[in-house]
């Protein structure tokens, strides 16, 4: 059993930095040929001129030549493949380059590092909320199936996933934010505003209004779609003849659906948390921007609007690796959940 794992652990890295390294040579070459000059759209994001409303260029001959020294330092006076061949070996050098839009000069790990953290807990939160929901939810309304309960829950459900994030915040804000109707919760950020002689529960508790509505927003699509495939793979597997045999030999019920049925239909689910991580990068984006929340998705978002491409490039080797670390991840744990799957065959 362990050299099969090794084995198809090494197979399975090797096709995932294969995998990789197209889908930054992928990325790349969309972000050189697409329309506009990168390092004039740099330039002004860096430094706020250069150009007017219309977008005509500036006479200012030091502008040109600022433009210029990017444009080397981006390698964009070179072929595609060029410049993605001098990318490579830098990062392979472990220099990723630095800023040269969003926060100019400063080194792109450090922008990540400094934000990553507020998206991971951000995501952390909404995926505890989800999977603590949506679990329980899913395999009682597979245990009540064609009741009452399993359609107002399915249609509930239904109603929940088809909601835009982007309307559901905007409503929210609308409504029980400070400036709404009800205000209840914070209109942005999750850093709470601490004035003096505040107790530590208050400071608790103002932090964690903060976090319900961007956590909700995050979590509640998730939530009715993981509980939907809870309930699909329980319906499979408590009709199947070994769940029928284990009833009949009297086995209490509880230990028949969360220990028998539910362990067998975790596979469904380990399916769905391959894209977990990839969701802690890009699942935020619009949350972040709407909260005004200063993690890697309103970093995303600011680096697409800079055409930052150092950035850029970062957090698109970023999102890939986790997304394919999320594959990997979702294939060991089907065979630790039913081991009858085994590596033999994947080899």
């Amino acid at each position: 059993m362990k050299g099969q794992f090794w084995t198809y652990l090494v197979k399975r890295l090797g096709l995932g930095l294969f995998t990789l390294f197209v889908i930054l040579l992928a990325s790349y070459a969309l972000m050189r040929l697409a329309p506009g000059d990168p390092s004039k759209s740099t330039f002004l994001s860096a430094d706020g001129g250069g150009k007017n409303a219309a977008g005509s260029m500036s006479s200012d001959k030091s502008d040109l030549g600022r433009n210029k020294i990017i444009e080397e330092k981006l390698h964009l006076d070179k072929p595609i493949i060029v410049g993605f061949g001098l990318w490579i070996w830098d990062a392979f050098h472990g220099d990723l380059g630095a800023s040269v839009a969003v926060d100019k000069g400063r080194p792109v790990t450090e922008l990540i590092l400094e934000r990553l953290p507020i998206t991971i807990k951000l995501n952390l939160f909404a995926i505890l909320v989800t999977y603590i929901l949506s679990i329980p939810i899913g395999i009682q309304t597979a245990v009540r199936h064609d009741t009452a309960f399993d359609k107002t829950t399915t249609l509930f459900l239904f109603f929940l996933y088809s909601l835009p994030a982007i309307s559901v915040a905007l409503l929210l804000q609308a409504t029980l934010c400070v400036g709404g109707l009800a205000p209840i919760f914070p209109l942005k950020g999750l850093t709470p505003d601490i004035t003096q002689g505040m107790s530590s529960w208050k400071i608790m508790w103002v932090t964690a209004m903060h976090y319900v509505l961007p956590v909700f927003c995050l979590s509640y699509a998730s939530f009715a779609g993981i509980a939907r495939f809870t309930r699909a793979g329980m319906l499979d597997v408590i009709r199947q003849e070994y769940i029928r045999t284990a009833r009949a030999k009297g086995l209490p019920e509880k230990e028949v659906i969360y220990v028998h049925a539910f362990r067998n239909a975790l596979i469904i689910m380990i399916t769905l948390f391959a894209g977990i991580l990839p969701g802690l990068v890009s699942g935020s984006i619009l949350i972040e921007y709407i909260f005004n929340i200063p993690g890697m998705g309103a970093l995303s978002m600011l680096a697409l609007s800079s055409r930052d491409i150092p950035l850029m490039m970062t957090l698109f080797a970023f999102s890939g690796f986790l997304t394919l670390a999320g594959i990997l991840l979702s294939d060991i744990l089907y065979v630790i959940a039913d081991p009858r799957i085994g590596f033999e065959s994947r080899v």
